[in-house]
């Protein structure tokens, strides 16, 4: 019933500014879709679209979103590179079975993105 997942969107103030440092630390190229004042700026990683559309009170706003989990081979050594890279602390490591812990971090822009991995 259901594919694979293809994009995920979060809801930024900036939403260029959001792409542009997460494709910095991803090494991926931005996109972007300018109608007046919306913007929408993503990247692909992995075939996945990363988007950021334009927050806005009413309709889109920030928070409240799924966490979405990035699959990565040194949790420890990721989430130290997130940090440095100017994102806070926010859950975790947790060790939630054998093998496989998470952690949630906040980005500069107040997304919270997940990590799972040994």
């Amino acid at each position: 019933m259901f594919g694979p997942v293809t994009t995920v969107m979060t809801f930024a103030v900036d939403p260029e500014r959001s792409a542009r440092w997460w494709a910095g630390l991803l090494g991926a190229e931005v996109h972007l879709d300018v109608d007046g004042e919306s913007v929408y700026a993503w990247l692909t990683v992995a075939g996945v679209e990363i988007g950021f559309h334009q927050a806005d009170d009413d309709r889109n706003p920030r928070g409240g979103s799924p966490v979405v989990y990035w699959a990565v081979t040194d949790l420890d050594a990721t989430r130290g590179r997130l940090l440095t890279a100017g994102c806070v602390h926010h859950r975790g490591p947790l060790t939630v079975s054998a093998g496989r812990r998470i952690c949630q971090i906040i980005d500069p822009f107040g997304t919270v993105i997940g990590l799972e991995g040994p």
